[in-house]
């Protein structure tokens, strides 16, 4: 509370967002987790998320050892997205003693860099407000900015549907380390608590939040992620190009390589990307707006020897995608 430059990026951060507080968290995990635990006051309480969300898959159970809540993981109808109907479907409202109210709807944006939209955001609150009590909402708007800089909505008219909201400086942004919550003073007052209570308090915070302030104002209100989609979109068309199928749609800055479908596993991708010089983690490609075309050209050899084709000559490369990245390098010099 007392480092002036972390006051300055939480003011900044609440009038991005339309809320009117914010608290600096280390990570996006602790900002949901710590979000997750202040809107819930003690138990029996459950939680109506995607089935495929972080707060469920990836962050160490830790709503069940912090929270004591039960997390629904709810398989969309629709196969992309969270919809009000499979919300209702889903969600406890009665006070049967042998069930497990949900007090807390979580919603993540991006998904897999899939965009939910904004109108049915809009729909769940409205519909969440509606109850008696209202079921509150937290937004994992881990990667929200590449929502808002594909064109689905401004940050204020997403963040307006939720009553918290967790943003990471350190992903798509660049930033080396931090996250932020936002909501009511009431809800960060309790969240300074909590965050406290988990090791979160940091006296060194200056540190970490004048490199998430240069990444917030150059990287997404430059407009530097709109980039990092066209080179998203580039690759995923690469791939498909070669015949390669796509286990999620690009919409954002990920392209999701279905492995399975070429006959591959993620071991023998990864070995195969380390001899062209290129180190992932699997069929889960994040792209960046800084990728170089030595970088995209490497990747383009990969992709030939996964999919069993002839790497050919220089001049036998794919002409739209040589085209494509003369452009963009043409982009990115100006």
């Amino acid at each position: 509370m007392e480092d002036e430059t972390t006051n300055s990026l939480e003011s900044l951060i609440s009038s991005l967002t339309g809320h009117p507080a914010a608290l600096l968290v280390l990570s996006g995990t602790m900002g949901n987790q710590v979000a997750i635990r202040t809107h819930l006051a003690g138990p029996p309480h459950s939680i109506v998320t995607d089935h495929r969300s972080h707060i469920l898959e990836w962050e160490a159970g830790g709503v069940a050892a912090l929270c004591g809540a039960l997390v629904k993981g709810v398989i969309p109808k629709n196969g992309h997205h969270l919809t009000l109907e499979d919300v209702q479907k889903n969600a406890v409202l009665d006070d049967d003693v042998h069930s497990c109210p949900t007090k807390l709807i979580s919603l993540e944006n991006t998904l897999s860099g899939t965009i939910m939209p904004l109108a049915e955001c809009q729909k769940i609150a409205k519909w969440a407000r509606a109850q008696d009590p209202p079921v509150l909402l937290h937004l994992d708007g881990a990667r929200l900015w590449e929502a808002v800089a594909a064109g689905a909505g401004t940050l204020k008219e997403y963040c307006a549907a939720f009553d918290s909201v967790s943003l990471c400086f350190s992903k798509g942004l660049g930033a080396p380390i931090g996250s932020m919550i936002v909501g009511t003073p009431a809800f960060i007052k309790r969240a300074r608590h909590i965050r406290k209570s988990i090791g979160g308090g940091l006296r060194q915070a200056g540190v970490v939040t004048a490199p998430a302030r240069v990444a917030v104002e150059e990287t997404f209100l430059g407009g530097k992620l709109k980039q990092s989609h066209k080179n998203a979109k580039l690759i995923a068309s690469m791939w498909q190009k070669m015949g390669g199928k796509l286990a999620e749609p690009t919409e954002t800055n990920m392209v999701w390589l279905d492995l399975e479908a070429a006959e591959t596993t993620k071991e023998e991708f990864i070995a195969m990307a380390l001899k062209h010089g290129i180190k992932t983690m699997g069929g889960r490609l994040v792209v960046h707006y800084q990728i170089a075309e030595e970088g995209i050209n490497r990747l383009e050899g990969l992709m030939r020897e996964v999919l069993h084709m002839e790497t050919g000559s220089e001049e036998g490369k794919i002409k739209g995608v040589e085209k494509h990245v003369v452009e963009r390098m043409k982009v990115n010099v100006e």
